[in-house]
């Protein structure tokens, strides 16, 4: 009896034996890895450290983003169970329930801390710090926050930044080793060139107590600051057409003819840039998409607008270049309106222009005389000339560009199902009908006119070589067309003499879009129904140095407001450029 319970209770102890020999296996073989990971985590906290963003500099080194210094407070994940939330609701001034919130929303890894609140004060950090026993885990940080040096006048340009999410994890995986409160790019430069201004970010292991209170630094591999973008953006030129602008619903954008260089891109109503960067109040977010004037679309390349009067600089081109007219040539005689059949199509001057030729049917924006000259020339001649210089497609400058719509007789019937009539030619001839242009469109228009028939792709880096097309253009002809652009605003008849510069002389074409009928706006003076107002134009006249565009929505006529605003514009970045002068 005995010798069986001797090998009962030695058979038991070497079960127990055997069952603590597989358990240890389990632990320190099969699961070492895991639990080493969780020891070093009682003791190591990785902290990363985001990379400084590239700073972008306009065409002569301003910086137009900078970044600048920022204490920000998050919390070690494994130290959230002993928080007291009372004392950081109470210094941060941020309610219980919010810091509760965030706690309950971990990171999938416990080395990447809980964010709790950025752009602390001074005073939040010394109150932080002198309680700082009190909050295991308490991780306080000295970051680079961006700041948008000329706010609203570069929002639609450079964009702005916010917090990394779902979406921008679909697109690119490795987003998600991240903390979620790194910045990327959301629109403008800033996303477009997101993967060079960000840099890579770098790391800092720390050895923690018991309290997550940092006792010293392991290793740390410091972040590679993003590459700087050098913009082709003339920073006074920007603010002098923000500054003209911003009571106004329109754009403004200007070119180098030379080179297809952007010059000046600006949009309003506008938005501040800097307001994104500590994430966006819902109420104003809120209040910008739903804002009937669209300050979140970028006009210059978005906005789609028929281009009124401006076309007529297309329409007499195509006419000179087809042989169809010659300069001198009175093609007819402008009595106020043209009839066709039971139809009127009017000329904006009631009176008439009387017997005009083209320098005078362009400098006085005569309709009559495009109406004959669309007659002669037909839709499908008209069409080809827009397209050559660029209408109706993108420029390549954006993907998210608008392609406009150059019409004739297949797209009508393909689109409309019905034919193409005399009258669809003699609205197109003058730029109104289906036509739909970008103002971006139209300023490369008036710079392939004043360059010699160069058609440039926009660009905005500094120093790219610039990709062209010379187009098949008369010389001769090119030069007709700019004299005449020149009386548009430099003789006492043309139709933008009243923004006449003693600064700077320039040149242009005006352009009044109708919204509604005649009787309509009569009939009603709701603001909404006042025209468009176009002004392209070039300075100065010998040498031209800008070409751009400029349209005031609902504003009225294009010699009396667009024009006007396109002179102040330049004077302004002569007044800012004369200033830095006197100051240097």
């Amino acid at each position: 009896m005995n010798n069986f319970k001797n090998k009962f209770y030695m058979g038991l102890i070497f079960f127990i034996f055997f069952i603590i020999v597989i358990r240890l296996f389990h632990l320190q073989i099969i699961k070492g890895e895991v639990y080493n990971k969780l020891s070093e985590q009682n003791r190591v906290r990785i902290i990363k450290i985001p990379a400084p963003r590239g700073i972008i500099y306009d065409r002569n080194g301003i910086p137009l983003v900078e970044n600048i210094p920022s204490f920000s407070v998050s919390l070690s994940p494994e130290y959230t169970q002993n928080i007291d939330i009372k004392i950081l609701s109470e210094i941060l001034n941020i309610p219980e329930e919010e810091i509760a919130n965030k706690i309950k929303k971990k990171p999938e890894s416990i080395y990447i801390p809980i964010r709790i609140k950025e752009n602390l004060t001074f005073k939040e950090v010394a109150m932080l710090e002198a309680r700082k026993s009190e909050i295991p885990g308490l991780i306080i940080e000295i970051e680079i926050k961006r700041h948008y040096v000329y706010k609203e006048a570069t929002a639609h340009l450079i964009g702005y930044l916010g917090k990394i999410t779902e979406e921008h994890i679909k697109n690119n995986p490795s987003f998600r080793e991240l903390p979620s409160y790194f910045k990327v790019g959301q629109a403008g430069l800033e996303y477009i060139y997101d993967d060079k201004l960000r840099g890579i970010p770098g790391e800092k292991v720390v050895e923690v107590d018991a309290l997550g209170r940092e006792l010293r630094l392991i290793k740390e591999i410091p972040p590679r600051k993003g590459e700087d973008l050098y913009l082709t953006i003339d920073a006074f030129l920007q603010e002098s057409a923000y500054e003209t602008l911003k009571n106004y619903d329109g754009t403004f954008i200007a070119i180098k003819p030379d080179s297809g260089e952007i010059l000046a891109l600006v949009s309003t109503p506008s938005f501040d840039s800097n307001l994104f960067v500590e994430g966006i109040d819902p109420k104003y977010w809120t209040a910008l998409i739903n804002n009937p004037k669209k300050p979140l679309l970028n006009k210059a390349i978005q906005g789609l607008y028929p281009p009124g009067s401006t076309f007529k600089v297309i329409t007499a081109l195509a006419g000179l270049e087809e042989g169809l007219i010659t300069p001198e040539q009175i093609l007819t005689t402008c009595h106020g309106g043209l009839s066709f059949g039971k139809w009127t199509f009017g000329c904006w001057r009631k009176d008439g222009h009387g017997a005009v030729n083209l320098r005078r049917a362009l400098a006085e924006s005569c309709d009559v005389y495009f109406y004959e000259l669309g007659r002669i020339l037909g839709i499908n001649r008209i069409s080809k000339y827009a397209k050559t210089l660029g209408l109706g497609s993108p420029t390549g400058f954006s993907s998210d560009e608008k392609n406009g719509l150059v019409p004739d007789e297949e797209w009508k019937k393909k689109v409309l199902k019905t034919n193409w009539f005399l009258g669809d030619t003699f609205n197109t001839s003058i730029g109104q009908g289906f036509l739909k242009v970008t103002p971006l469109q139209m300023a490369l228009v008036m710079a392939t006119i004043v360059n010699g028939g160069i058609k440039y792709k926009p660009t905005i880096i500094r120093n790219m070589q610039p990709e062209f097309e010379k187009l098949n253009l008369n010389q001769n002809n090119l030069d007709i067309i700019k004299d005449a652009l020149i009386a548009v605003v430099n003789e006492p008849s043309g139709t933008a003499a009243q923004a006449r510069s003693n600064l700077i002389k320039f040149g242009g074409k005006t352009g009044t879009v109708q919204v509604v009928s005649k009787k309509v706006k009569e009939k009603f003076s709701y603001k909404h129904f006042e025209h468009h107002a176009w002004f392209i134009g070039f300075a100065p006249l010998d040498t031209p140095e800008i070409a751009f565009s400029v349209i005031i929505e609902h504003g009225g006529s294009g010699g009396a407001v667009a024009a006007p605003v396109a002179k102040n514009i330049l004077e302004g970045y002569i007044l800012k450029k004369r200033q830095l002068n006197v100051e240097n």
